[in-house]
């Protein structure tokens, strides 16, 4: 049955690529930049079995943008982009706002517009331009987005430094990324004096469930709080499935996270369908989850969140029998493929 809520999946409009290029820029994360169509992104959920997902613009956001107007209405424009296309599409996609960040008042109104327009909730790069999610400065946009009780989707940037040769950013230096600003929001008590911002760590929070321990003692020791306190906090994020519902990542997750915070997300069109497929096969045969708990993953805890999404399920026109055979061909190719790379 097709229920998943992919919680992050990315679009790419026209005129968003034009102005990259216009920028010279062709890559993001060190991967040249992906076709995209609302028709390719219905195709791509009815392969992994979704019936939403909320879209999100990725890295670099609008920080290619030296004039912070020019980068003001380019998220708006973004904004009205999505919200249309949501309406297009009832049911089937829901967004999450651009804001022209670092200009923290420009955000601000941002915000305040397209969730009155009806965003799911704001996409927060976890840097922009090298300014950190959690440094001092933020507090009008969190106390908005707190006011509101808004979900805030962190995904990574490319790091504020040389890129490695041979070492593309998206594969390590992005974990690294939303780790650093997981950490800054719990060291300057941002998750304590916003409590009401339900806050997604993309791509299973980075390193912060493998890592979190040692974080905790880190910043109980800088500021005299409970290493108990810290790791409560870190447990508060809520984190997607995207790119990390493997045998060895999974489990930490699950671990980790409090019951109801993992989220299934499949990162397309940046991880390619294959992939995608790939790690919904890590979450579906993982054995460590219980049918209820694979549903929970899967839409409960999404639909949760999402009231508007997780009401009713979404009608899905049937697929023509070459299209389910496809599937079914693509789905067993997938499941194949990850047995045979599992450690032994």
């Amino acid at each position: 049955m097709t229920t998943r809520i992919d919680v992050h999946q990315h679009l790419i409009p026209g005129f968003y690529r034009e102005a990259l290029a216009a920028a010279g820029i062709g890559q993001a994360g060190g991967r040249d930049l992906p076709a995209w169509t609302p028709q390719g992104a219905l195709e791509l959920m009815a392969t992994l079995g979704a019936a939403t997902a909320i879209l999100s613009i990725s890295t670099p956001g609008t920080g290619f943008l030296d004039d912070p107007d020019a980068a003001a209405a380019m998220a708006h424009r973004l904004n009205e982009y999505c919200a249309a296309l949501t309406a297009e599409h009832p049911g089937r996609f829901g967004w999450f706002a651009t804001l022209p960040l670092p200009d923290v008042a420009a955000a601000h109104t941002e915000a305040a517009r397209a969730l009155d327009a009806g965003a799911d909730g704001v996409v927060l790069l976890a840097n922009n331009r090298g300014n950190y999610l959690g440094a001092p400065g933020q507090d009008d946009l969190f106390a908005e987005l707190d006011q509101r009780g808004a979900v805030a989707f962190i995904h990574p940037a490319e790091l504020p430094a040389p890129a490695v040769d041979g070492l593309p950013p998206f594969a390590a230096d992005f974990l690294l990324d939303t780790t650093r600003a997981a950490y800054l929001l719990v060291r300057h008590g941002i998750v304590r004096r916003y409590p009401r911002i339900r806050f997604i760590l993309s791509h299973a929070g980075g390193f912060v469930p493998y890592s979190s321990h040692r974080m905790a003692l880190t910043i109980a020791a800088d500021t005299g709080r409970s290493p108990l306190d810290v790791l409560d906090d870190f447990r508060g994020f809520y984190f997607d499935t995207a790119l990390s519902s493997s045998p060895a990542a999974l489990p930490t997750l699950l671990a980790f996270a409090r019951e109801g915070h993992v989220l299934f997300g499949s990162d397309w069109p940046f991880a390619p369908a294959a992939a995608g497929q790939y790690f919904a096969n890590g979450l579906d045969t993982h054995p460590g989850l219980s049918p209820a708990g694979r549903d929970a993953i899967n839409h409960g805890n999404a639909a949760a969140l999402f009231p508007r999404l997780g009401r009713t399920p979404t009608p899905v026109a049937a697929a023509s029998a070459r299209d389910r055979m496809r599937a079914a061909v693509q789905h067993r190719a997938a499941r194949a493929v990850f047995r045979l790379v599992q450690p032994r």
